[in-house]
C-alpha cells in the first residue's frame, strides 16, 4: 500500500513538472476599473490554456512604470511585456537592445500575425520605417468631448447637440456658468488635447519633419498663428472662469465624472469610468474645432498605450506573450474590451463585429473615437513621434500652468516651450549617434 502511495505520489509531480505553466511577466499602469479590466483579461486568458499563466503587475503611472522597466533592464530582470504611453514610442524604439519586435515574437512562435488586421492609424504609429510592427496595439485611445446631459439641460442647452466648435464651447461655457456652474468647460491632458490633436485635427504641423515620422533632425512647431489663438482664446476663458485648469496628466477625469465640471476634453477611453460612477446623463462628441481653418477637421491622434516586448528572454516564455497577443487580437476579446473600456478597437474585425452588434446604436457616441480616427491621414496628421516626448510635454505643462494663472501671454509661453523642448530633441538626436 505504501508502495502504491509513493508510486502515485511520484507520478503526480511527474506530471506536475510536465505541465509546469510557463509565467509571463506583465508590467502595467491601468488603475481603478481599467485595472480590472487588464486582470480580467489575464484570467481569461489563463482559464483558456494550460501552458501559460500572465502575472499583472500594476507598477503606477505611465512615467513610474517605463522608468521602473528600464532599471529592471539594466538589472537583468525586466518584465517579458511592458505597457508603454504613445509618447515613450520614440524612446522604446531607439532601445534597440532592450527590446524585441513584436512582429518577431509572433513570427518565431508560430502565431499568425497580420499588421494589416489592425485599425491603420493604430498599427501605423507602432511601425518602423522598414514596416515591422514594433509593439502590440493594446489600448489606444484619442481625444473626445465629453458633456454632461444634465448641465446642459439646466443651462439651457440642447443635450442632444453639444458644441462641435471652439467658439460654441465659448458659448455653452458662458450659459453654464450664468446657470451657477462652477466649471463649465475643463480638460485633462493638455499638450495632448490641446495641442497634438488639436494640430492634427487643423491639419497643421506639431512639429517638422512630419511630426518626428520623417527624421531625429525633428524641432517643434506649434507657435503658429492657429496655435496662438486657441491658447489665447484658452487663456481669456481661463480669466472669465469659462475653462477651469484641474491640474496636469488626467487630474481633470475625476472632476468630470464627479460632476463637478460640466464639459471635459479628454481620452475616449474615460467612457467605462462615466458609465460605472458617472451620476448623471452622458454624452460624448468630437473635438472642436475653428470652422474658418481650411481642411479642418481632419483627424485625431493616437493616444493610450502598446505592448512591448523586452528582450533577453527564453523561447517557451516568448512563445506565451506570442500565444497571449493572438489572444487579446481575436475578434470578440477585442470587441469586449473596446465596448468595456472606450479604447479603441484594435482591429478591423473588432470594429466590424461591435458595429454589425448594434452597440454604437444602443450607446450613442461611443463610435467617435473610431470616427475620428479612421479618417485619411495626412502627413501633417498621422501622429507625433518624439524623442524625449515625456520631458517636453512636461516643459508645455509648465508653460501653459503660467498663461492660465494669467502670468504669461500665449505666444511667449509657446516660443518658450518651443526652445525649451528642441534642447530636448537635440539631446535626444545626439544620444542615437
Amino acid at each position: 500500500m505504501k508502495q502504491r502511495l509513493a508510486l502515485l505520489a511520484v507520478a503526480g509531480l511527474m506530471s506536475s513538472t510536465a505541465h509546469a505553466q510557463v509565467e509571463v511577466q506583465w508590467w502595467h499602469s491601468m488603475g481603478g476599473a481599467l485595472g480590472e479590466w487588464v486582470n480580467d483579461l489575464a484570467k481569461d486568458f489563463n482559464a483558456s490554456q494550460k501552458d501559460y499563466k500572465i502575472v499583472p503587475t500594476f507598477k503606477g503611472s505611465y512615467d513610474e512604470s517605463m522608468t521602473a522597466a528600464i532599471a529592471a533592464f539594466r538589472a537583468g530582470n525586466a518584465p517579458h511585456i511592458l505597457q508603454v504611453f504613445e509618447v515613450g514610442t520614440a524612446t522604446m524604439m531607439a532601445s534597440k537592445g532592450a527590446i524585441k519586435p513584436v512582429a518577431e515574437v509572433m513570427k518565431e512562435a508560430g502565431q499568425k500575425f497580420d499588421p494589416g488586421a489592425y485599425v491603420p492609424a493604430v498599427a501605423g504609429y507602432y511601425t518602423a520605417p522598414n514596416g515591422q510592427m514594433l509593439s502590440f496595439p493594446f489600448n489606444s485611445s484619442t481625444p473626445v468631448f465629453h458633456y454632461n446631459k444634465d448641465a446642459l439641460k439646466a443651462a439651457g442647452l440642447d443635450p442632444n447637440k453639444p458644441p462641435t466648435t471652439w467658439p460654441e464651447v465659448a458659448l455653452a461655457a458662458a450659459k453654464l456658468k450664468a446657470s451657477g456652474h462652477k466649471c463649465p468647460y475643463t480638460s485633462s491632458w493638455i499638450s495632448w488635447t490641446q495641442l497634438e490633436s488639436f494640430s492634427a485635427w487643423h491639419n497643421t504641423l506639431f512639429a517638422t519633419k512630419n511630426n518626428g515620422f520623417g527624421g531625429l533632425d525633428t524641432r517643434l512647431a506649434f507657435n503658429t498663428p492657429l496655435h496662438v489663438r486657441h491658447i489665447e482664446n484658452l487663456a481669456n476663458m481661463a480669466q472669465q472662469g469659462l475653462f477651469v485648469y484641474k491640474g496636469r496628466g488626467n487630474k481633470a477625469d475625476a472632476v468630470f465624472v464627479s460632476g463637478e465640471c460640466a464639459m471635459m476634453t479628454g481620452s475616449s477611453a474615460l467612457y467605462g469610468n462615466v458609465k460605472r460612477n458617472g451620476k448623471f446623463d452622458y454624452g460624448i462628441g468630437t473635438l472642436p474645432y475653428y470652422p474658418d481653418v481650411p481642411g479642418a477637421p481632419q483627424n485625431t491622434v493616437i493616444g493610450g498605450a502598446s505592448l512591448w516586448v523586452m528582450s533577453g528572454k527564453k523561447a517557451p516564455e516568448y512563445k506565451g506573450v506570442a500565444a497571449f497577443f493572438a489572444y487579446l487580437s481575436q475578434p470578440e476579446v477585442a470587441a469586449k474590451s473596446h465596448q468595456r473600456t472606450g479604447y479603441l478597437p484594435v482591429t478591423k474585425a473588432s470594429f466590424e463585429l461591435t458595429d454589425k452588434s448594434g452597440f454604437y446604436k444602443e450607446n450613442p457616441g461611443t463610435d467617435v473615437s473610431v470616427t475620428q480616427m479612421i479618417r485619411k491621414t495626412t502627413d501633417k496628421s498621422r501622429g507625433v513621434r518624439l524623442g524625449n516626448f515625456v520631458q517636453i510635454r512636461t516643459i508645455i505643462d509648465e508653460e501653459l500652468e503660467g498663461v492660465w494663472a494669467g502670468k504669461k501671454g500665449a505666444k511667449e509661453a509657446l516660443d518658450t516651450a518651443i526652445t525649451r523642448g528642441n534642447e530636448q530633441l537635440e539631446r535626444f538626436q545626439k544620444a542615437q549617434k
